[in-house]
């Protein structure tokens, strides 16, 4: 096309004239359709662009094979490298990020990066990758079994593979579709092949394979402040596996849509990955029943339904509630609003010095009276692994229900909510490295099916009228509304790469780097634990002679390493060790010794006698 404006086109007040405008658009929209199969034919353009969208092996962002369906321009990328890493971890295909492709989290200060302070060296012998001292906190275990194992398979029952190349192009989500939900059956389609928790005997895991397992978390590539991100604050929250962007992306791409309503491909490819994600749930803690796994937006909201249903219907004026003195705020503040509003009254469970339940003194406390049990099951400012087994069977005794926050410990460590035998468990997804938003509550079906509704509307209802509202049995009759339906996905996929790598290998070796970590930290003059109890896990709180934990934050930051500085959300707990606050670094599997060695020697350039 000339690229020449034509003598034609009016100037000023001249009139437009319409047949030459439109032959004019006509010849334009011909060309730029041609570009798109061959972008150099259009004026300016290099002829080095590619001639069809581009797909780059292992590169994140690029367009996937068999997407460009419809023509388009070519998205230029940055120059980088794209050859696959020697060890791509467990969602392969995506390389090692460099600063080009992740920008400095501050980039204002990326010229002048901080050097780590020389301090004090590293006590010799004592952190190095072969040191293997006894566990000072016990061998790591669950259910009278110590963790040394990891699964070797991965999910079967997942429609998406951990890695693609392509979105599908034929529906292999759903061969045939089953519109169970329109034939008014509460229950989901049952899957094919469940994920069978049994573990292949295997050492924890290997230096190796946690270098591997990092290149699948691209926020863990990015520097700040010119250093390498040290992500030490998953007690807040953990980083997602590129397995997880995926498949929530690939939702959002290709099958979204409202579950449990129409009779159409995408609602039941939706309705299929929805209930599919609650069946991992269920494999994931051991649950008995898919119909006892409710989704809700996280910790804190199960733990309001369970107040504002259970509680409401079955506490009341004078009966007693019994907490701990190591709670999150979230299980201390639902059960203040139902004590108000029903006359019940709070009692809480003390901890030693060590940041341990007394156990004498909490069953000194059950009686008659105390009509629920709430307790953590690891301390998310102390790091404190509560004895929730005995906790129960105290409980159970005198027929007490008994809820667990297992917001610190689904993490960590696996469960078994049958053999806990508790009546109400609750977690987080983005805590489990899934998506924000997203959470579970775990409850016993006969408990459940009693309890009233938590909220009314659309989904959890069977008719209404004016007159008179039924409802739908559980899980639904909890889940009003259009629920996060890609966060259940992303939740899946975490549980598959978490399944993958195996609950108990990601224990032994996060004990083991908890280990090393209360080690080397002792080196450090002026710093004075918090929370030192025999059974712990992930968590280690600290403060330092003559500094403010946020200006400790701020130190470390300026290195890079992210820690919380605060109360934690848990300020009966730091306030029963005199104190507003700590430093809390706190761990992941995807963390390294080299990782604790850098903050001991940020540390250090900190140091007060």
């Amino acid at each position: 096309m000339d690229s020449q404006i034509p003598d034609q086109i009016p100037h000023g007040d001249d009139p437009f004239d319409t047949a030459l405008i439109t032959k004019l658009a006509k010849e334009f929209y011909s060309e730029s359709g041609r570009a798109a199969q061959d972008p150099s034919s259009l004026p300016g353009t290099s002829s080095s662009i590619p001639t069809a969208p581009t797909t780059i092996a292992g590169v994140p962002g690029s367009v996937p094979n068999g997407l460009g369906m419809i023509p388009t321009l070519p998205v230029a990328f940055p120059d980088f490298p794209v050859d696959k890493p020697q060890n791509p971890g467990l969602s392969g295909g995506y390389p090692l990020a460099t600063a080009d492709v992740h920008p400095p989290v501050h980039a204002g200060q990326t010229s002048a990066q901080t050097a780590l302070p020389a301090g004090r060296s590293l006590p010799s012998g004592e952190h190095t990758a072969d040191s293997r001292e006894a566990y000072p906190f016990g061998e790591p275990r669950c259910n009278g079994e110590v963790f040394s194992a990891r699964n070797t398979q991965p999910s079967l029952n997942s429609p998406y593979p951990k890695a693609v190349s392509s979105f599908p192009t034929v529906d292999t989500a759903i061969a045939t579709p089953d519109f169970y939900f329109l034939r008014g059956t509460d229950s989901a389609v049952t899957t094919a092949n469940p994920v069978r928790n049994e573990y292949v005997s295997r050492p924890s895991l290997s230096v190796l394979e946690v270098e591997s397992i990092r290149g699948d978390f691209p926020a863990l590539q990015q520097r700040v402040n010119g250093h390498p991100l040290i992500w030490l604050d998953n007690a807040a929250t953990t980083h997602k596996p590129q397995s997880v962007i995926d498949a929530t992306s690939r939702f959002y791409s290709r099958d979204n849509s409202n579950i449990h309503r129409a009779a159409h491909a995408l609602a039941a490819r939706a309705t299929e990955l929805y209930e599919g994600g609650r069946e991992k749930v269920r494999q994931f803690i051991g649950a008995a029943d898919a119909k006892e796994i409710v989704f809700l937006r996280g910790t804190t909201e199960a733990v309001n339904l369970v107040a504002q249903t259970y509680g409401r219907a079955n506490i009341g004026r004078g009966d007693e509630i019994l907490l701990t003195t190591m709670e999150h705020h979230a299980n201390i503040v639902p059960w203040q609003m139902l004590a108000e509003r029903s006359g019940a009254v709070l009692r809480v469970a003390p901890i030693n010095d060590a940041g341990e339940l007394i156990l004498e003194q909490f069953a000194a406390l059950l009686s008659s009276r105390t009509k629920l049990v709430a307790v953590t099951h690891v301390s998310n400012a102390l790091g404190t692994i509560n004895p929730v087994e005995a906790i129960i069977g105290m409980a159970h005794a005198q027929g007490i229900p008994v809820l667990v926050d297992g917001a610190q410990s689904a993490p960590h460590f696996p469960i078994n909510v049958q053999a806990m035998d508790c009546d109400f468990f609750v977690f987080s997804g983005h805590k489990i490295f899934g998506p924000t938003g997203i959470g579970v509550l775990y409850g016993k079906a006969p408990l459940l099916e009693r309890m009233p509704p938590y909220q009314g509307g659309g989904n959890m209802i069977k008719d209404v009228t004016f007159e008179k509202t039924t409802y739908h049995g559980i899980p639904q009759k909890f889940e009003a509304g259009t629920q996060d339906i890609a966060g259940v996905v992303g939740l899946g996929a975490a549980i598959d790469y978490l399944t993958t790598l195996g609950m108990p290998a990601i224990a032994a070796y996060e004990h083991e780097l908890l280990e090393y970590a209360t080690r080397a930290l002792s080196s450090v003059r002026g710093l004075r634990p918090i929370g030192t109890a025999s059974t712990k896990a992930s968590v280690l709180s600290f403060v330092m002679n003559g500094l403010q934990n946020e200006q400790v934050g701020r130190h470390l930051d300026r290195y890079g390493i992210a820690v919380r500085s605060g109360h934690h959300c848990a300020q009966p707990t730091v306030r029963r060790f005199g104190l507003e606050g700590t430093v809390r670094p706190s761990l992941a599997f995807y963390n390294t010794r080299e990782e604790i060695d850098i903050l001991v020697r940020a540390l250090h350039g900190l140091a007060r006698p």
